[in-house]
């Protein structure tokens, strides 16, 4: 279906035709009309298939009646909330949301942490309609009476199962105590898990199900390789991979903070322009290295898990799991930063002796047999001209015919074994002469200088003195 086909309003019309937007996905085309009809959905789809713009665009189009143009923040309430896992996905949905509504009167905002609550505050004061937040943030300006939200018509949760798995669900249960019972709750996530199931039973009436996909289903577009390697060659098979495939952006996914640090200091050192992305960066430390990446500024974007879910950066050909993930959703989110609209991609892992556990788990996941590759590394190939024994000289990596053996080398003729004599001792004169006694008996030299025995008192006990008697004993 074409975007012509949905009558949307001439001002979001227009702003979706200056994106350059066409053809709906799958997930575009089921949604939107569902959406506009006011009733609630729970939708899934494979990452990276246009969600954001399948509530986007639906739930502006019914705003409309409420736009105008006064200036007073009364006029300019809270009616669609939109509430996602990570800082990075609120940001980069409030930009299209704003791209939507580019020629519209509504308001929009975001609102996450890791940076200062005053601006953030500034803006909600002036009154917005579309309120973008983390839940952790949007809880704090709840308490601080900074967000309103008991004229909230319409709830987005997108990327459900990863606030979830991430320890949002009381963060959730919170907010949504805040908002108005009457109200249109959409729901989207890449899984349909049991407690995706519940959530929805809970605060969903009446759900709308669209599922576009069989769930954690890799997209086609992507070709799958999984190299064999220790853990000590993963950096030097990494470089020797860029380079022979003339990678230009790549996404690096690593399990820990830690390590994705280190790993992007040792690919900096090495000369390789890299930047890590991580949950112990500030946020502005995280942005910036975003909007580097978006601007092809930086080659390989080290990354932990928070980069794996719905970042929309364009034209990246490669994914590198360099620690192949704990989870095994998360490696379809992860090999979904590639190969996205229909392009092609490449998805390299790494997988080390200690991965067969987390390997079982893809295989189950993908429904299929996962084959390890042997990668051979440049420095181990022969180079230049070899000569291998026979006349003519060879190429390196050059195959001989074995049955052309026209000068076999020589064979040298053992050479003969010596005895072994050991040395001769040196001798002294003084043991070759005989025996001689001495002309005169005389006492040993041991004798000679000993001394008296000593005497048995001590020399600390003091003689008695003699002294004169007064009376003389009869």
């Amino acid at each position: 279906m074409s975007f012509t086909n949905l009558s949307l309003a001439e001002p979001l019309a227009r702003a979706v035709a200056e994106m350059g937007y066409e053809q709906m996905t799958p997930i575009q085309a089921q949604a939107i009309p569902v959406v506009l009809t006011g009733k609630d959905v729970m939708g899934a789809a494979q990452t990276g298939t246009g969600k954001t713009a399948a509530f986007s665009l639906p739930l502006l189009q019914r705003m409309l009646k409420h736009e105008n143009a006064s200036t007073s923040p009364a006029r300019h309430p809270v009616r669609a909330l939109v509430l996602l896992p990570t800082r990075e996905l609120a940001d980069q949905v409030a930009q299209q949301v704003k791209l939507y509504a580019k020629y519209t009167n509504l308001r929009s905002a975001v609102v996450f942490g890791g940076i200062d609550m005053k601006p953030q505050t500034a803006e909600l004061k002036r009154g917005v309609e579309v309120l973008v937040a983390t839940p952790g943030r949007l809880l704090d300006h709840i308490e601080a009476k900074n967000a309103v939200l008991n004229q909230v018509e319409y709830v987005v949760l997108d990327e459900a199962d990863r606030m979830l798995d991430i320890g949002f669900l009381p963060d959730l249960q919170r907010i949504l105590s805040y908002l108005p019972k009457q109200r249109t709750t959409l729901l989207f996530s890449a899984t349909f898990s049991p407690e995706i199931k519940r959530l929805a039973n809970s605060y969903l009436q009446d759900p709308v199900t669209i599922e576009v996909a069989r769930p954690n289903e890799a997209a086609s577009t992507v070709e799958q390789r999984f190299f064999s390697v220790s853990d000590d060659e993963k950096r030097h098979a990494l470089k020797q991979i860029v380079r022979q495939r003339g990678l230009k952006q790549a996404f690096v996914f690593v399990n820990s903070k830690l390590g994705c640090a280190r790993l992007a200091r040792s690919l900096e050192r090495e000369g390789m322009n890299t930047t890590a992305l991580h949950g112990d960066k500030s946020q502005d430390e995280r942005l910036k290295a975003l909007a580097a990446f978006k601007a092809g500024e930086v080659d390989l974007l080290v990354a932990t898990d928070v980069a794996a879910r719905g970042l929309d950066i364009k034209d990246v050909p490669a994914v590198f799991n360099f620690d192949v993930p704990f989870n095994a959703e998360d490696y379809v989110h992860r090999i979904g930063r590639t190969g996205r609209a229909g392009q092609s991609g490449l998805a390299v892992t790494f997988v080390s002796g200690s991965d067969a556990r987390l390997i079982g788990d893809i295989e189950k996941l993908l429904k299929r047999k996962i084959e390890l590759e042997a990668i051979e590394f440049d420095e181990d190939k022969p180079k230049g001209r070899i000569n291998d024994g026979r006349r003519a000289w060879r190429e390196a990596g050059e195959v001989g015919d074995p049955r052309d053996v026209l000068d076999a080398p020589r064979e040298r003729a053992p050479r003969p074994q010596r005895e072994y004599r050991a040395p001769a001792a040196p001798r002294d004169p003084f043991f070759d002469q005989p025996y001689q006694a001495p002309a005169t008996e005389a006492a040993p030299a041991w004798e000679a200088g000993a001394k008296p025995a000593a005497s048995r008192v001590s020399s600390n006990i003091k003689p008695k003195r003699k002294v004169a008697a007064l009376f003389k004993a009869e």
